[in-house]
């Protein structure tokens, strides 16, 4: 659903006490949005009809004028108004998390709530900027092993920029300043909660204070996030106890009629998709359609949300949109608001993760124009494997893809936690000052490294054994499908951080570059210099987009061969050329 600019997710229950859940801000959201979902279903189903939204300029949701404190704790404030008006209810709960915590405090003050519960909250903001920068350092490091740089005037932590303005406002945040009682109850899990819980009993709150064990695993990151269970079943006993008995009751008044959610923006317009079973997904496009216009399919990377590292996604589907280009961004089978998968793995290399980008495009099939694909790392692998099984589609754009073909032999938890760890890394390292001091000074483990990595070179040469024996996979060597797409006019573009550890299978499948793989691709493999796995920078997103934009542009001058186009002769394209310009 939507209001005021914000989208949310609504879970409908029978009861009159409903709850607001205040999600944590940034790379910390994006990391808790799954187990945030399961909250909010957990709560639904004890009987509070459940809201869950996103901040102005974050997730879905649509840009701020500017990016203030302030218009975050209003936000919560019309969370609380259109649960009140949507369902019916006579009671709230606010829950909020890390920052969102903080917002939530601060609108209580000014809403009548009648529970809160705080998890792990930002008392002080200049505590919570010391932290996020040092996460920032710590975050999205560069294949070399360095730390990601920073501008002056502004914070990136995961993607995800906190401009002057907003880092003015966290300044001054604190919690103990509050001079009004925020609710009658509150429970407060944090790993240290004697100070606030203090300061909130003084003011005549009855407070409910002790640890949150689930806390890491909760914001740490995206791939390893996880539900706390135990946490979970306290907040909803707390937010469910004393529930009075006509407050459950079968007859208690439901959602009202709610129109389709719907927001627009300067030249763009979206729409929630629920019709492709299982995924979820958003539907972004310019107020008036261009039926020749090509249809961009954003896939999840690793287990970001559709709204991608850093908002990234949200904001590319938009500038297209305004170009007159469609997209929908759509999270796969266990990421984000999609289903759970039946296997209950991640989707990371599922080799079934094609399946459901095919099912996305046959959502799109029949828009006219030309189809492309684009998914980074474990995203762009179900985008090729999918491109390579749809001949409906025309070209694909893929982000730091890791491998072509994965090896049912690695274990994936392993492969991601040593993705920086390789021999490269340990080069780029040695090649610094600060390196070889600490070399010299013994306080680098020589040969735990060089353990580390005879091991990793034995289990490879091990697999590469087995991998000569295994069946091939469908459609021959990763050559030959590149070349059976290049035949029916599909294009692939590659686009890879420098020093990306998939460099490693272009080389080996298509040979070296520049050279042997663009003559293959038929197109450049371009390499980004200074550039996160995840291309976060704001440099590196320039030319993401541009890249894209390039891809775009070839696809519509000469659209892949769909089935039933095989018997139309392809029409050579027109090109004018006189010396110096074609």
């Amino acid at each position: 659903m939507t209001f005021g600019g914000l989208f949310g997710w609504f879970h409908p229950a029978a009861g009159r006490r409903g709850v607001v859940l205040c999600g944590a801000h940034g790379f910390e959201q994006m990391a808790a949005h799954r187990p945030w979902r399961v909250l909010a279903g957990e709560l639904a189903a004890a009987g509070c009809p459940t809201l869950r939204f996103d901040y102005p300029g974050e997730g879905n949701s649509a840009d701020p004028p500017e990016a203030r404190l302030d218009g975050c704790v209003a936000a919560v404030r019309q969370a609380i108004g259109f649960l009140r008006d949507t369902a019916g209810v006579t009671e709230i709960v606010l829950v909020g998390l890390r920052l969102g915590a903080a917002f939530a405090a601060l609108a209580a003050e000014e809403a009548a709530v009648d529970r809160l519960v705080l998890l792990a909250p930002v008392t002080s903001g200049r505590a919570y900027l010391r932290e996020m920068r040092l996460r920032g350092q710590t975050i999205g490091r560069l294949p070399d092993g360095s730390a990601p740089p920073q501008e002056p005037d502004s914070l990136l932590v995961g993607g995800f920029r906190m401009e002057a303005d907003f880092l003015a406002d966290l300044a001054t945040l604190n919690l103990a300043r509050i001079g009004r009682p925020p609710a009658p109850r509150i429970l407060l899990l944090a790993p240290d909660a004697r100070g606030l819980a203090g300061h909130l009993d003084t003011l005549g709150c009855t407070v409910t204070a002790g640890p949150f064990p689930g806390l890491a695993q909760l914001v740490g990151d995206p791939i390893f996030a996880s539900v706390p269970e135990v946490d979970f079943r306290r907040i909803t006993a707390f937010a469910t106890d004393m529930m009075a008995p006509d407050m459950m009751a079968k007859d208690a008044i439901g959602p009202a009629y709610l129109p389709p959610a719907h927001l627009a923006g300067p030249g763009w317009t979206e729409e929630p998709v629920r019709s492709v079973p299982g995924l979820f997904g958003v539907r972004c496009g310019p107020p008036i359609p261009d039926a020749a216009a090509p249809t961009v399919l954003f896939v999840s990377t690793g287990m970001t949300v559709h709204s991608g590292w850093g908002r990234q996604t949200t904001n590319l589907a938009r500038s297209l949109a305004a170009e007159g280009v469609r997209s929908v961004r759509f999270d796969l089978r266990g990421i984000g608001d999609s289903a759970e998968r039946s296997d209950g793995r991640k989707p990371l290399f599922a080799p079934d993760g094609s399946g459901d980008v095919s099912a996305a495009i046959d959502h799109v099939a029949g828009t006219g124009g030309p189809i492309i694909l684009v998914g980074g790392c474990s995203g762009a692998y179900a985008a090729f494997h999918a491109l390579c099984r749809d001949a409906r589609v025309d070209g694909a754009l893929l982000i730091n893809l890791y491998c072509f073909d994965w090896d049912p032999d690695q274990d994936l938890d392993t492969v991601i936690r040593q993705t920086f760890g390789s021999v490269n890394t340990y080069a780029g390292l040695l090649a610094q000052g600060s390196t070889w001091r600490r070399l010299l000074t013994g306080k680098i483990r020589v040969r735990a490294i060089a353990g580390a990595l005879a091991r990793r070179g034995a289990e490879s040469a091990l697999r590469r054994l087995r991998r000569a024996w295994r069946p091939g996979a469908p459609g021959g060597s990763v050559a030959r499908r590149v070349a059976g797409l290049r035949r029916r006019g599909a294009r692939i573009h590659l686009l890879y951080s420098a020093g990306d550890p998939g460099l490693m299978a272009v080389r080996r499948h298509l040979g070296r570059f520049p050279g042997w793989a663009e003559r293959r691709l038929g197109a450049p493999v371009t390499v980004v210099p200074g550039a996160d796995h995840n291309l976060g920078s704001p440099q590196a997103q320039v030319l993401l987009a541009q890249a894209l934009r390039d891809l775009l542009r070839a696809a519509q001058r000469a659209p892949a061969v769909r089935p039933g186009d095989e018997a139309r002769p392809r029409i050579p394209e027109p090109v004018l050329a006189t010396p110096g310009w074609t």
